[in-house]
């Protein structure tokens, strides 16, 4: 399968998109120029990194704000999570980080941290506006990147193309018209060099996410709002859905709460704990290394 690439950073992440090399260079540039358009807007929409966006103007002063189209599904399952986990996964974590040093200049320098407000006391979302009834600096990272990856695919579906494969920072979504899987590699949460399997994909998403890569001091970007602590029970989570928008949230979730709690939704999944043991569902798609 010959394929050209798109390559480049955006979100703080580095892109690939790989589709058909047999499309035209016009026509290559324009689905190239029409992904960092896309891109743009959502990050000027969601990211806490930046004073222009939406999301820091929310932290800033209370009030009525617009949100895209694209929002809805987003904020929708926020909500779903937000209860399922009992409060853990939360868009209002966005402080905790920043206090703790994960902000807008990644100093890496934690200050005094404090719990996180609620949703009830601070958000009312009514498609298409969200009231933010006191300011707090809101936080999309447990999904956010996920999502975008779906429009980015949804993008690509409306140009017909026979297979694609978007990879964000290794967060990704195959798709192919014919049955060819694509093999990915699960990284080892304790040897980036290593894998401990290898999981099949096909016409799905798979997310993961660990806290040995953005790690600094005693803590890492999964941040615990009843603890204010870094989550420590488990290492890394890999999980397959048909949404990168699913796979890559209930991949922050299950750092919170069994699978169980989570059964509502379609997925397939692994973990590895803190003790190095390894968990999978029975539908996770992928040779497991034991040795």
């Amino acid at each position: 399968m010959q394929t050209t690439s798109f390559k480049f950073e955006a979100i703080g992440t580095h892109w690939r998109i790989d589709i058909p090399y047999d499309i035209s260079e016009k026509k290559r540039s324009l689905i190239l120029e029409t992904i960092i358009n896309l891109i743009e807007d959502f990050d000027k929409t969601y990211s806490r990194f930046r004073s222009d966006s939406l999301v820091t103007q929310m932290a800033h002063k209370k009030g009525k704000y617009e949100l895209p189209d694209n929002a809805k599904a987003l904020i929708a399952l926020y909500k779903e999570l937000y209860d399922l986990t009992g409060h853990s996964f939360t868009p209002l974590i966005g402080q905790v980080l920043v206090d703790a040093g994960y902000d807008a200049i990644y100093s890496l320098k934690p200050k005094k941290l404090y719990k996180p407000p609620t949703w009830e006391d601070t958000i009312d979302y009514k498609y298409p506006n969200i009231f933010i009834k006191k300011p707090a600096l809101l936080d999309f990272g447990a999904a956010g990147k996920g999502y975008l990856i779906d429009l980015v695919l949804d993008l690509l579906q409306k140009e017909k193309l026979d297979y694609f494969c978007i990879d964000a920072g290794g967060d990704m979504f195959y798709y192919n018209k014919k049955n060819e899987k694509l093999r990915v590699g699960l990284e080892s949460p304790d040897n980036p060099s290593q894998v401990i399997g290898v999981a099949a994909i096909h016409n799905q998403s798979i997310c993961a996410s660990a806290g040995n890569r953005r790690r600094w001091g005693e803590f890492h970007h999964i941040m615990d709002p009843h603890t204010l602590a870094s989550t420590h029970t488990v290492k890394a989570t890999w999980v397959i859905a048909e949404t990168a928008l699913l796979a890559d949230a209930i991949a922050t979730c299950l750092f919170f709460v069994d699978a169980k709690k989570l059964q509502k939704y379609a997925f397939s999944y692994a973990l590895v704990d803190e003790n190095n043991i390894l968990e999978v569902s029975k539908n996770f798609p992928a040779e497991i290394f034991t040795q």
